[in-house]
């Protein structure tokens, strides 16, 4: 007989239907997940700001307007963001000193959007420092651990949310993604993580790294889960000015419609030299599934390919290196030598207050900006960006969407990496390129390589079509139990 499922161990589909047919309560929802938080956060390291009683008061709340009937498909559900979401009187820390005591005074669009759909905010997730990084190693606050091993990195920047997800501390959460930071962490946890066309899901009250890269997104342990996350943040915001201008579709409808006759792209560029044969093994095996269910495969080319992880660390850099600029102990965050002159203030307050893998992004990009060298680093980069969105523009003209593995390995151990900037950098060479060309993006659970860690299947699609993208996940989870599976964490 099979373990009935906890009620933080619902997917999002499921907790919503229950909580709509009065068969469970928010608040009840709300404890057992604050109760897993409490029982597994020493080890996982998730949550840098658990807000229990917030929490408590949004599932009042909830319940109150599920006995009115003004319940949509969130109400009551409890999620968890990132912790470079802007929320109205929470700790909003971007997992740095410099903004370690910061509190906003008003909600993201993000947050705005979730509270008014009645979502219930269980805390603030840990990640890599102003999102730096692909291990969630660089959080100047906290260790966060991948759930499956606790020994090896969970991915980052998003790590904390991937693993809250992982651990079933919470039902849905939010990361974002500038090179693969929501993709590359749900592969590592067994999760599902969905990077968003660029420009689908406001920026404002998004704590930027580089503006013209990042994107927000959900994470949770079903597709159908992802799909209603994405539906209640989606849509134009007049507050960012890079928010698409088009109608939100119903993410949805036609999800369970199946895969026969779609066209699944292979990009050969993708299969590298060097890749886990584990990893190799699993993500073919699952296009095989999809063709099995009626895609039909085609082989593609993304020649542009080899120079994605150098156009990005040029741009990416070069982004960060003006918007980290307002970080300056004078508006906001830490102030350090305010005795001094401000260029002291300026110098001690930076210092002090970012770690090693800011500062080092911020002098990479910096010299690419720098008189003498723009032409050669970053105006070529651009250019180079537009050869690559040009490959997937010619590429689905062959096929409706891509598939391929997430990453090249499964979860490393924590601290392999960290003294190998360029090693740690090459872990997104495989997720950077749909960034560069602003599609959307999404790393579902297929297997598991020897030693028991997860292995991730990446799917992308054309700029603004979710709904195909989402479709072809949903078909290979609906034939998998890979997403069923989850971490004990038990042990110590």
């Amino acid at each position: 007989m099979s373990r009935v499922a906890a009620l933080n161990e619902l997917a999002i589909e499921e907790a919503s239907r229950r909580l709509r047919a009065r068969e469970v309560s928010a608040v009840e929802l709300a404890e057992a997940c604050l109760a897993r938080i409490a029982a597994t956060d020493a080890r996982a390291g998730s949550f840098l700001e658990v807000t229990a009683e917030t929490a408590r008061a949004e599932a009042r709340e909830a319940d109150r307007r599920i006995a009115a009937g003004d319940a949509g498909p969130l109400t009551g559900v409890p999620i968890a963001l990132k912790d470079l979401f802007i929320t109205r009187g929470i700790r909003t820390t971007c997992a740095s000193k410099i903004l370690e005591s910061f509190v906003p005074r008003f909600d993201g669009t993000l947050a705005e959007k979730l509270r008014a759909a009645g979502a219930v905010l269980l805390g603030k997730l840990n990640m890599d420092e102003f999102a730096m990084g692909s291990s969630t190693e660089n959080s100047a606050l906290g260790i966060t651990r991948n759930p499956w091993d606790l020994s090896k990195v969970p991915g980052g920047s998003s790590g904390g949310s991937a693993t809250a997800i992982a651990a079933r501390q919470a039902l849905g959460s939010f990361g974002t993604d500038t090179g693969g930071s929501i993709r590359l962490p749900a592969s590592y946890c067994g999760v599902v993580g969905l990077k968003p066309t660029y420009g689908r899901v406001s920026r404002y009250g998004m704590i930027a790294f580089a503006s013209s890269l990042d994107q927000a997104g959900p994470f949770a342990s079903t597709v159908r889960g992802a799909a209603m996350l994405l539906q209640a943040v989606a849509g134009r915001d007049p507050r960012d000015s890079t928010s698409i201008d088009a109608p939100v579709p119903d993410y949805l409808s036609g999800i369970g419609d199946g895969v026969c006759g779609l066209r699944i792209g292979i990009p050969k560029e993708y299969f590298v030299p060097g890749m886990d044969g584990d990893v190799e093994r699993a993500v073919r095996t699952a296009i095989d599934r999809l063709v099995a269910l009626g895609a039909v495969p085609v082989e593609v080319s993304l020649p542009h390919t080899d120079y994605a992880v150098a156009t990005y660390y040029i741009v990416a850099t070069a982004e960060a290196s003006s918007n980290l600029g307002r970080y300056d102990g004078v508006r906001f965050g830490l102030r350090k030598g305010g005795g001094k002159g401000l260029r002291d203030m300026y110098g001690e307050t930076r210092d002090a207050g970012f770690g090693a893998e800011v500062k080092r992004r911020i002098l990479i990009g910096s010299y690419a900006l720098s008189a003498g060298y723009y032409d050669a680093y970053y105006l070529k980069a651009m250019k180079v960006r537009t050869l690559i969105r040009r490959d997937f523009e010619k590429a689905f003209e062959r096929c409706d969407v891509l598939a391929m593995p997430t990453a090249a390995s499964t979860a490393f151990a924590r601290g392999a990496r960290t003294g190998d900037p360029l090693k740690m950098y090459l872990s997104d060479i495989l997720t950077i390129s749909i960034n560069l060309a602003g599609l959307p993006g999404m790393s579902i659970p297929c297997g598991f390589d020897a030693s028991g860690m997860p292995i991730g299947l990446q799917l992308a699609a054309r700029p603004l079509d979710e709904p195909t993208l989402l479709r072809a996940a949903a078909s290979y989870e609906d034939a998998t139990d890979w997403h069923r599976r989850a971490p004990s964490l038990e042990a110590a």
